[in-house]
C-alpha cells in the first residue's frame, strides 16, 4: 500500500490563483473601509489641525496688529505728552521769569519808596534838630553875650539880630 502522492511540483514565482483571489477580496475590503471610515476621519482631523494652526496664526497676526497699533498710539501720546510737558515747563520758566521781574520791580518800587521816606524824615528830623540847636543856641549866646557884655540882651529885636548874626557866624565857620 504505498501510496503515491502525487508531487506537486509549484513554482516559487508564480502564486496559487486562490490565494490571489482572497487577497485581492481582502485588499477591496480594505481599501473600501480606508476609504469609506478612516481616510474621511484623517481628514477632518488633518483640516481640523490646519484651521487650528491658520486660526492661531490669524489671531496672532491680528494680536501684533493690534500690539502695533498700540504701540503706535502709545508713541504718539508720549510725544504729545513730552511736547506738552516742554510747552508747561516753557510757560511755567517764563512765568517764573514775569513774577521774578515783577516782584524786582515792587522791591525796588518799595525800596526807592522807603528810601524816599527815610530821606524825608531824615530831612524832617534836621530841620527840627536845627531848629531846636537854633533856638538852645540862641538863648546860650544871649546869655553868654549877656554875661560878657554886663548887660542884659531881654530886648527881642535885639536878641534876634545877635542870635542871627551868632548863628551866620557859626555856619560859615562850619562850611570852611
Amino acid at each position: 500500500m504505498y501510496t503515491v502522492l502525487a508531487v506537486v511540483e509549484r513554482k516559487p514565482m508564480i502564486p496559487i490563483w486562490q490565494e490571489v483571489v482572497v487577497g485581492a477580496v481582502a485588499f477591496g475590503i480594505v481599501c473600501f473601509v480606508l476609504m469609506k471610515y478612516v481616510f474621511p476621519r484623517m481628514e477632518q482631523t488633518f483640516d481640523a489641525r490646519v484651521e487650528a494652526i491658520e486660526g492661531g496664526v490669524r489671531r496672532a497676526e491680528a494680536t501684533r496688529a493690534e500690539a502695533e497699533q498700540l504701540l503706535d498710539r502709545y508713541r504718539a501720546e508720549l510725544a504729545e505728552a513730552r511736547t506738552d510737558a516742554a510747552r508747561i515747563r516753557n510757560e511755567a520758566r517764563a512765568e517764573v521769569e514775569s513774577i521774578r521781574q515783577t516782584v524786582l520791580a515792587e522791591a525796588r518800587q518799595e525800596s526807592d519808596r522807603t528810601m524816599a521816606a527815610g530821606r524825608e524824615q531824615l530831612a524832617a528830623d534836621r530841620q527840627t534838630t536845627v531848629r531846636a540847636l537854633r533856638t538852645e543856641i540862641g538863648s546860650l549866646a544871649v546869655d553868654l553875650a549877656g554875661r560878657i557884655v554886663g548887660e542884659s540882651v531881654a530886648d527881642e529885636a535885639h536878641r534876634r539880630g545877635t542870635v542871627g548874626r551868632f548863628l551866620a557866624e557859626l555856619e560859615s565857620t562850619g562850611s570852611r
